[in-house]
């Protein structure tokens, strides 16, 4: 009669007769999704992070106009502003209001379903939803690839020196 070999044993038995090349095998089979997880990680934080930083361009871009349209409208009560400078200031203004109506759906749950479909569907109807500090103009784009850019390289860097 032949005695019962667990399963751990009859491993054991493959490892010690197939030798390194089934150890490798065994290595690269758990190591390649381990890796390939760590990867899709650091792919996902990198674009998480180049998406906050337009976002943080944005609305840097958004408030320098907003402090601009307050100035102008100091001005115009003095009687000081120009035509051309109350035009400048009345379009920042329709950008505010463009602002809130976006940060009233940020409030409602969903948000993050609802805002990208409201912006589609405005597309689609020719309306800017979002105001135009959002939309990619003066440089605004070049700006955010260098701040990722030197990021990227610091966090290559980390990563070398932990290795």
């Amino acid at each position: 009669m032949r005695a019962h070999i667990s399963r751990t044993t009859k491993y054991n038995i493959l490892l010690n007769k197939g030798g390194i090349r089934l150890r490798l095998f065994i290595y690269h089979l758990f190591r390649s999704p381990l890796k390939l997880a760590r990867v899709s990680h650091k792919r996902g934080k990198r674009r998480i992070r180049r998406d906050l930083l337009a976002i943080k361009a944005a609305l840097a871009q958004e408030k320098k106009e907003t402090q601009e349209m307050l100035a102008i409208y100091r001005k115009f009560t003095q009687g000081e502003a120009t035509e051309q400078e109350m035009k400048v200031a009345n379009e920042q203004l329709v950008d505010v209001v463009k602002g809130l109506g976006v940060g009233v759906f940020a409030a409602l749950p969903f948000a993050p379903i609802t805002i990208p479909f409201i912006i589609r569907l405005g597309k689609r109807f020719g309306i800017d939803v979002l105001p135009s500090a959002f939309y990619e103009k003066d440089g605004i784009k070049e700006e955010i690839k260098e701040e990722f850019k030197e990021e990227f390289k610091e966090d290559i860097k980390v990563d070398i020196n932990k290795s």
